[in-house]
């Protein structure tokens, strides 16, 4: 493997990390409503689970308020039993065509709490780039080993791989401040 293929294993991997822990901020609940606040619910259709999204539409016409419309009427109560065993913390209204899901607003304590849980998402990204890193470190030195690069370069390749490591770090750091920030606004 030349440094450059790593480089770019290297980045693409990292980049994958960053997104992962933005998707998982995504479905914190901040006190508005948003379709990623439900993205995880499976619902028994046709025989199978499905995410909620392939049977129903979805839609946030306030900020309190989602409302899922189902494809097929048939579905109400797969649908709102689905919702209550997700543990959500949201009662479905049911009026025979629609969903409504009313988002509850957060106390302090829930705050702080969500906050916790995001710090704890942000850390484990910042855990799974620091392996990214030391796996791309442990493969410059196989190279090295294999008489493919000198130590001045395996140097260079550490320092770039520890800036890539510094930049994906500080673009997770910057998300978790974002979502600290949403879930403490009132």
């Amino acid at each position: 493997m030349q440094l450059s293929e790593l480089y770019k294993s290297t980045e693409e991997k990292m980049s994958k990390a960053v997104d992962a822990v933005e998707h998982e901020f995504s479905g914190l609940r901040t006190g508005r409503a948003s379709v990623a606040l439900i993205d995880g619910v499976q619902v028994e259709a046709y025989g199978s689970r499905m995410p909620l999204k392939q049977v129903a539409t979805i839609s946030t016409p306030d900020a309190r308020t989602l409302v899922v419309q189902p494809f097929d009427k048939n579905m109400m109560s797969a649908i709102e039993k689905a919702i209550l065993a997700s543990n959500l913390g949201m009662t479905p209204n049911n009026d025979g065509k629609l969903i409504r899901l009313n988002i509850p607003p957060l106390t302090e304590d829930r705050r702080k709490d969500l906050v916790k849980m995001a710090r704890k998402m942000a850390e484990d990204g910042r855990i799974s780039v620091r392996n990214i890193r030391r796996n791309a470190n442990d493969e410059i030195k196989k190279i090295e080993k294999d008489n493919d690069i000198a130590e001045d370069e395996r140097e260079k390749a550490n320092k770039h791989v520890q800036d890539l490591t510094d930049k994906y770090v500080k673009e997770i750091d910057s998300a978790l401040a974002k979502k600290e920030k949403d879930v403490m606004e009132i």
